[in-house]
């Protein structure tokens, strides 16, 4: 079909659907049917029909003054379906339409409740484009709350779920009446007409007088309906307002604790949710904070702990499941965010559980629901608290292991396998009982109760197994036939690691041979799971029982495992290394052990060290490997070293990445230390060699030998190796930019091992060399880092050094190489560290310097300052740090950015650093996102021009700030006023901009969701730019690959809006 013959054809659908909804309005009245193929039409197709919007809303406003309720509530489903398609005039129409009639007092009740209905309606089909009714529509819906008699409480419910709906849907301009609303949400949830203050009675009272229920419930009153829109109402304050927690916690928990003991069951299902909603996001909003002071939500909260432990044991006397089932779901949320919070409470607590967990007649939810809250309470308690409990317990999952539902059976085996964490001598009694229940659950043939059996037997046996001898061979025995079976295969390797990690030593030589015959060939199955399981597995028990192992199992394992190693799949790497090394250290007097070890593993090591992807723990695995490899007695220091040097000289080739050498070097430096003094001195002299060569031209042998004596100093002291720091210094005149790197990693590294002797030359160096500042910083940087860390060598940065120190600093401090401003920052942030005292003041001065390479070198210099770890400079910082960040204001663009890079580090750092000035900083790190027209220019190329964006990479610092104060100060942040305009900006900006403001979307998409969804059609459409957008013909590869990965992150953002519900 050509493009000229679809048009018609849409034009001709198009003319036919508007004739068809243009019918269905026309009767008088209009049929209810008509109305319903009305509302199905314009959820489809109200976008195409623009024409008749005004006709259409002109004839649904019409309908709302119906005699009939039906149709009056079509009406408001068909306006609410209409609404995100019509245009600003039509939409401010229909809303003040509504409005007008509000404000006429006379109009019946339920014609008022319909137009506030739909206000209702409007405000969650629009969102953010109600925000400019609110100053009118709030006010009026208030006063209809307060105003409202005890007949009229439908009118009520529906003011406070309109109010309900605003709050989550335009939360940005909605903020100035939350006030308002939240002490109005606090009065009506606990209006009861029907309950004088006289009647109220404890709960515990209440629920046990049936006849006093028999009158709740023949009581047909609506107050229930206003109560439960209240509790919404809370629900969306703390949901849209996360700034305001504090004030709940304050005001609305001890209300909601209260109204636990609500008497209609889907209104008390509300307050608890509601509750449970005010736990969730005061987890949000103090995730990552360290300890819990006065000014923290969850301080206030802890307060709280007795009053709703009270409250929740009065309302597990209720008959409802349902109830029941609620009050675990609170307990739960609150053992999670306040761990240990209920020790001095298990007396009241625990009860219940075995009641529910005893009582057959009890449901499966209820029981599933118990031993959930039962699982998250011993994992957030010491075992020592459940000590006088322990009988009760114990009962109570022996009971539960033999319920017919399969979910409760392995739910109390996975609880009985936690008793392992518990003393032995207060369980001893009760191991039998607990024994015979898990092995009464043998035949049973279900997955899940199967995995849970056997990982509940090897806990038990690991854990009291001297107190089950008769029973072990029975029990050892059938761990090994569920090694044969597919479903229970992982989980039996896994429990014969915990077997052999027991402290008991259980006797496995029944089953040892088999098991370890079986575990070999576990190696060379598809499922990865099963392999690291099984490598995991034999190296426990080769440390346990290496000794029982004999001699051809252990070369059948070393054949299997040599080709697991790969830079593939680093994990199972480490996990094989971590194997090779325990054999051939436990089983060193295997002659054959090492040789396999040196024949089949050795060469497999040596092609895994030449990866560009080998770091962190597989390269400390490999380190350790030929730790053990060059102790054993099969094979010679000479030989590994010759191995190595051999690897790295293929870098000549062009083969090795700069990642492969580090690599190589650090492996030749724990080889050297490994082999003892006297070959590490014949190695040094040997790289020595390499360096003074004049006659040599091989660059590859000096980096490498630099390198290695880098790695082989910050070990060991070189001083005994006399003018080795002049050997290393000589390579920073070579023309090669790998060398002179290296010299200076060398050199710093080399001034680590003996800081008393380097330190000094590494300063003269600086004084005297004006052609390599920025090598020999970068030395320097190292030195100081590494005292900034090490505190037992603080000592040796002597007051004289340190004053030299910052003499040479501040000299390069306004130098024009970013290169040499960032070491010197760096070098300043380190030093501020050890004396904090002495350096924040001087940095204070700086920020006031006429120079703005010298205010940037500051607020760099206090980014390297925040780190995570606790320190002397703390109690300055919170003094002084406003200081520095408001840097954030000044009129260079490099400081600007070295502030925001400041403040997100202190963010991410050390949040309480900055608490108080977040209201104060948002402003101004929020000016910092949108694009400004000074900062963007166009150079000349000739032939063509080009724009260049200056201000590039401070947005990208700054939406990257905004991300991490989303993690760590959530509850500073007002999400409404980002989003529009400062996120919506950043959506439609550079690639480079677009991927953290996609971050920012998702996250703000799970932790503030309703505050997205008022606001989500203006997404729409950068996000379709951005993902429909194509590289053009000329690109290459790089602008190829940074489309798709910006087109990736905005589907990553989408998906992450597909998850709000």
């Amino acid at each position: 079909m050509t493009e000229t013959e679809m048009s018609r054809l849409l034009y001709a659908l198009d003319v036919t659907k508007t004739a068809a909804i243009r019918a269905g309005l026309a009767g008088t009245p209009p049929g209810l049917q008509h109305q319903v193929f009305v509302g199905d039409a314009l959820d489809r197709s109200g976008n195409v029909i623009t024409k008749d919007h005004a006709y259409m809303l002109t004839a649904l406003l019409s309908q709302l003054s119906s005699t009939e309720a039906s149709v009056r509530k079509k009406a408001v489903s068909c306006i609410a379906s209409l609404a995100p398609c019509l245009s600003d005039d039509l939409l401010a129409k229909a809303t003040l339409e509504a409005v007008q009639l509000l404000k006429k007092r006379r109009q019946k009740s339920e014609i008022t409740r319909t137009n506030i209905q739909m206000i209702d309606a409007l405000s969650f089909s629009v969102g953010y484009r109600f925000g400019p009714y609110l100053a009118e529509a709030v006010p009026l819906l208030i006063s209809y709350c307060t105003s409202a008699s005890e007949n009229d409480e439908e009118l009520c419910a529906c003011s406070l779920q309109a109010l309900e709906s605003i709050m989550l849907r335009c939360p940005r301009d909605i903020s100035p009446y939350y006030e308002g609303i939240l002490n109005l949400a606090l009065e009506y949830v606990s209006y009861d007409p029907n309950i004088t203050d006289s009647m109220k009675e404890d709960a515990h009272s209440e629920v046990q007088d049936d006849e006093s229920a028999s009158e709740y419930n023949a009581d047909k009153n609506a107050s229930w309906k206003v109560r439960r829109a209240s509790a919404k109402c809370l629900s969306a304050i703390i949901v849209s307002c996360p700034q305001m927690l504090f004030k709940m916690y304050q005001e609305a928990c001890p209300k909601l604790i209260d109204r636990f003991r609500e008497r209609e069951e889907n209104v008390k299902m509300d307050i608890f949710n509601t509750f449970i909603e005010l736990l969730r996001q005061t987890g949000n909003v103090t995730k990552g904070q360290g300890d819990i002071d006065e000014s923290s939500p969850r301080w206030l909260l802890k307060q709280e702990v007795p009053k709703v432990v009270k409250s929740i044991d009065s309302q597990l006397y209720e008959r409802s499941i349902k109830t029941k089932v609620g009050a675990f779901s609170v307990l739960k949320e609150l053992v999670v965010l306040l761990p240990d919070c209920l020790a001095d409470h298990l007396g009241s607590l625990v009860p219940w559980i075995e009641m529910y967990l005893n009582d057959k007649s009890y449901t499966s939810s209820l029981k599933i629901e118990a031993l959930a809250f039962t699982r998250i309470l011993m994992a957030s308690h010491s075992p020592s608290v459940f000590h006088p409990y322990i009988q009760i317990l114990c009962d109570a999952i022996v009971s539960a292991i033999g319920d017919i539902y399969y979910k409760v059976t392995a739910d109390a085996l996975r609880r009985a396998g936690s008793y392992s964490g518990f003393s032995v001598q207060i369980l001893r009694p009760y191991i039998s009982p607990i024994y015979e229940a898990i092995w009464a659950r043998l035949p049973n043939q279900d997955q899940e109760v199967s995995e849970c059996f056997v990982s509940c037997m090897s806990l038990v046996i690991a854990t009291f197994g001297d107190g089950l001898q008769r029973e072990l061979p029975s029990c050892l025995s059938l761990l090994v036939d569920r090694m044969g079976y597919e479903i229970t295969r992982l989980t039996a390797v896994k429990a014969f690691a915990v077997l052999a990690n027991s402290p008991l030593r259980i006797d496995l030589s029944c089953v040892l041979d088999r098991v370890v015959s079986d575990l070999a060939t576990f190696l060379r199955k598809d499922s990865r799971a099963l392999r690291q399981a099984t490598t995991g597995t034999l190296n426990s028990l080769v440390v346990t029982y290496g000794d029982q192992i004999g001699l051809s199992s252990y070369e059948t394992i070393i054949a299997e495992l040599s080709i697991l190693i790969s830079d593939i799949d680093l994990h199972m790497s480490v996990l094989v290394l971590e194997l090779c090394r325990t054999i051939m250290v436990d089983r060193s007097s295997f002659q054959n052990v090492g040789l396999a070890v040196r024949h089949k593993v050795l060469p497999q090591a040596l092609i895994l060290i030449r990866s560009a992807l080998l770091q962190g723990r597989a390269l400390e695995a490999l380190q350790k490997f030929f730790t053990a490899l060059v102790q054993s007695a099969n094979t010679t220091f000479e030989t590994l070293l010759d191995s190595l040097i051999s690897t790295a000289k293929q870098s000549q080739l062009g083969g090795l990445a700069k990642q492969a050498l580090s690599s190589i070097a650090q492996c030749v430096a724990v080889l050297c230390l490994a082999a003892g003094d006297q070959k590490c001195a014949l190695t040094i002299e040997m790289l020595e060699g390499i360096l003074n060569d004049d006659s040599s031209t091989d660059t590859a042998k000096q980096h490498i030998a630099l390198l290695c004596l880098g790695e082989i100093g910050r070990r060991k002291d070189l001083s005994n190796h006399v003018q080795i720091e002049n050997t290393v210094i000589e390579s920073f005149q070579s023309p090669f930019e790998e060398i002179k790197s290296a010299a200076s990693y060398a050199l710093r590294n080399i001034a680590v091992g003996n800081l008393s002797k380097y330190l000094p030359f590494i300063l003269d160096q600086i004084d005297n060399q004006q052609k390599n500042p920025y090598l020999l910083l970068h030395s320097l940087k190292e030195v100081i880092a590494w005292q900034s860390v090490d505190h037992t060598g603080q000592d040796e940065l002597q007051d004289s050094n340190i004053v030299k120190i910052l003499a040479l600093l501040f000299n390069h401090c306004k130098s024009e190489d970013e290169g040499v401003q960032d070491v010197v920052a760096e070098c300043l942030g380190k030093i501020a560290l050890i004396e904090p005292n002495k350096l924040i003041p001087v940095l204070k001065e700086c920020t006031s310097s006429p120079a703005a390479n010298t205010r940037a070198t500051v607020a760099i210099a206090i980014k390297y300052s925040i780190v995570e770890r606790p320190g002397k400079i703390d109690a300055i910082m919170y003094s002084e740090i406003s200081t520095f960040l408001m840097l954030i204001k000044d009129s260079d663009m490099h400081v600007r950015r070295a502030a925001i890079l400041a403040l997100s580090t202190a963010a991410h750092n050390k949040p309480n650093l900055i608490k108080g000035l977040v209201p104060e900083l948002l402003p101004l790190l929020y000016d910092q996102t949108v694009v400004k027209q000074e900062l963007v220019r166009t150079v000349d190329l000739g032939p063509f021009e080009h724009v260049v964006d200056d201000g590039l990479e401070l947005r990208k610092a700054a939406f990257e700030c905004v991300d991490t104060l989303l993690d760590s100060c959530l509850d500073q942040v007002n999400p409404s006023s980002f989003i529009v305009p400062f996120l919506l900006s950043g959506l439609g900006d550079h690639y480079d901009v677009k991927m953290p403001c996609h971050l920012i979307l998702s996250k703000l998409a799970d932790k503030c969701p309703y505050a997205v969804l008022a606001v989500l059609d203006s997404l729409v459409e950068p996000l379709e730019e951005t993902i429909g957008d194509k590289p053009t013909g000329d690109a290459v590869k790089r602008e190829i690959d940074r489309n798709e990965d910006v087109i990736h992150s905005a589907l990553q953002a989408i998906a992450a809006l597909s998850r709000i519900r």
